[in-house]
């Protein structure tokens, strides 16, 4: 029997990067997948890679931050496959402008990488845990990051966001432990994806920058972060409550 079979899981950010690297892993372990994410295309182009992995799963053009298409994401999951019993809160972005100071970061980017990385995060837990309680219970990882644990130069906006939910995750989890709702995070070091890329193109001497924070003398890859994910929501570590798993290489500590 694979490890998810049974289980429903929304992800969000699911047309690339983490996101999508985890959709495709769960479907693969027999878990049906809502994917979720804003581009159209590329959302397809996920639920093809899940049934290329032998899965099943839907795409439901979602804006994170939009509180009517967290709803309908939800209730795709409910309509569509009977329930949900796992969550993984992906969504991210670094925003434009990301690595000036504080003085010069764009007020636009400010609301914009609030709303994507950390109000989607209230959203989603805020119509998710309904739906796990009538299951009985549940599983839930939000992302954060290792700027949610340290502070970083440039980028205030994505740091504050990150801190938040290392916070939102602790609050939540203190609300609904005693109801058989694990919710936890996890807090990636720099990993290769289409955001690190991105950033790359604007400061063309942050891959080798970042490589030297990380003491285990490389970045991180997708599937290391997908594995833990897919570790908290097994319920192998039912102990395991409101905490930041941080998979980051030594960044941390360093």
């Amino acid at each position: 029997m694979k490890r998810f079979e049974g289980k429903v899981i929304t992800v969000t950010g699911a047309t690339s990067g983490l996101g999508r690297n985890a959709a495709v892993a769960f479907a693969a372990e027999g878990a049906k997948v809502v994917a979720a994410a804003r581009r159209e295309e590329q959302g397809q182009r996920t639920v093809e890679m899940i049934q290329e992995a032998g899965g099943e799963g839907v795409f439901v053009s979602t804006d994170v931050g939009n509180s009517a298409d967290i709803q309908r994401m939800v209730n795709t999951a409910v309509e569509t496959y009977g329930g949900l019993d796992l969550a993984y809160n992906c969504a991210g972005i670094s925003g434009e402008g990301w690595a000036n100071p504080a003085a010069d970061y764009p007020e636009s980017t400010w609301h914009e990488v609030i709303a994507t990385n950390l109000t989607s995060i209230f959203l989603c837990m805020k119509y998710q845990i309904p739906e796990m309680l009538k299951r009985g219970g549940g599983a839930i990882v939000n992302m954060a990051s290792v700027a949610g644990l340290v502070g970083t130069p440039g980028g205030v906006g994505y740091v504050a966001t990150k801190h938040g939910v290392v916070g939102i995750t602790k609050a939540a989890a203190l609300e609904y432990a005693p109801r058989g709702i694990s919710i936890n995070a996890v807090a990636p070091g720099v990993v290769y994806n289409e955001m690190l890329e991105e950033g790359i193109k604007q400061v063309p001497d942050l891959e080798a920058d970042m490589i030297q924070r990380h003491p285990i003398g490389r970045l991180g890859q997708m599937e290391e972060v997908t594995r833990t994910v897919m570790w908290l929501c097994s319920g192998e570590a039912p102990f395991l409550m409101g905490q930041t798993l941080t998979i980051d290489g030594g960044y941390t500590i360093a």
